[in-house]
């Protein structure tokens, strides 16, 4: 990675902040404080965790959720900031993608929030993208760039994403929108996934951000999800999970007894979503880490 930054220069997280601190405060053309994008409670249905998709259960506030995407955001491109040339050659944690196929895969993905979005404001059919194989094209077009070209194009797409988000009146977050794999959500689903994509791809740079560096919040939550996405799937074993930091308990599977896993909530969610082989986690009786399915 390369050194110090030359005197003078702007990190890219500040660049975006500045950029959408007029966005984030302004709905269609009125100041927000208490109006259009922190109104209403929106609880949502049976979740998709195999794509980042998580459900809110505990009330929608959109404004906060877009300051918990932008700050995620700042930390990536602050990350990518560091990134070389060579750096962005370099494997990422997911298999056959390097750092600059998950660069831009997150900057395709603010695009494709950024459809879905003007879908649900203007009711008119905006896909997410034209097929699931032109996505995997785009991503693989643009994975080759320089380390410079990837992080504008991050910064840019994101700064795109939170723009259609500020515009969003409260009544467009409850309309039902379709993602290019064919799930119909609520287009409040649209802003989880983008904070679980961001939280998620910076761990898969492998650049020095881990699990334990994701918001309690969001590890709490996802944990929860996580849990019941592989209880309801017949590929997983039974098994109880133990959140030493927490004393929480999980069980996936019905009635399921052993083995206990114990460990902190991240290293649970971390090795759940196959960003960790078990670090931190010790299966009781000095037994093997069982088995998992590839979940996202």
């Amino acid at each position: 990675m390369e050194g110090t930054q030359a005197k003078g220069h702007v990190k890219p997280g500040l660049q975006l902040r500045r950029r959408l601190v007029a966005a984030s405060r302004w709905v269609d053309g009125k100041r927000d404080g208490e109006g259009s994008l922190r109104r209403g409670r929106l609880v949502r249905g049976h979740e998709s965790a195999e794509d980042c998709r998580v459900t809110v259960e505990h009330g929608f506030m959109p404004a906060v959720l877009l300051d918990q995407i932008v700050a995620a955001t700042e930390q990536v491109l602050d990350t990518a900031a560091r990134f070389s040339n060579a750096d962005v050659r370099e494997p990422s944690l997911l298999a056959g993608w390097s750092r600059g196929h998950v660069l831009t895969h997150l900057a395709r993905n603010a695009d494709g929030g950024s459809r879905l979005l003007v879908w649900a404001r203007t009711g008119v059919e905006t896909p997410e993208y034209p097929s699931m194989e032109a996505r995997a094209k785009q991503i693989e077009a643009g994975a080759s760039r320089g380390s410079v070209e990837l992080v504008a194009d991050v910064r840019d797409s994101a700064a795109q994403f939170a723009a259609e988000y500020a515009r969003m009146p409260a009544s467009a977050w409850e309309r039902v929108i379709r993602w290019t794999g064919g799930q119909a959500h609520p287009a409040a689903r649209a802003a989880d996934s983008r904070l679980c994509e961001v939280l998620v791809h910076h761990v898969d740079l492998r650049a020095g951000y881990t699990p334990e560096q994701w918001p309690a919040d969001f590890t709490r939550d996802m944990l929860s999800r996580v849990v019941r996405a592989f209880a309801s799937r017949s590929d997983v074993s039974t098994m109880r999970l133990h959140a030493t930091d927490s004393d929480a308990w999980y069980e996936v599977g019905a009635a399921a007894r052993e083995p206990v896993v114990h460990g902190s909530q991240s290293s649970l969610l971390a090795w759940l979503m196959g960003r960790s082989e078990g670090v931190g986690l010790a299966a009781q009786g000095d037994k093997a880490l069982p088995e998992l399915p590839f979940l996202y």
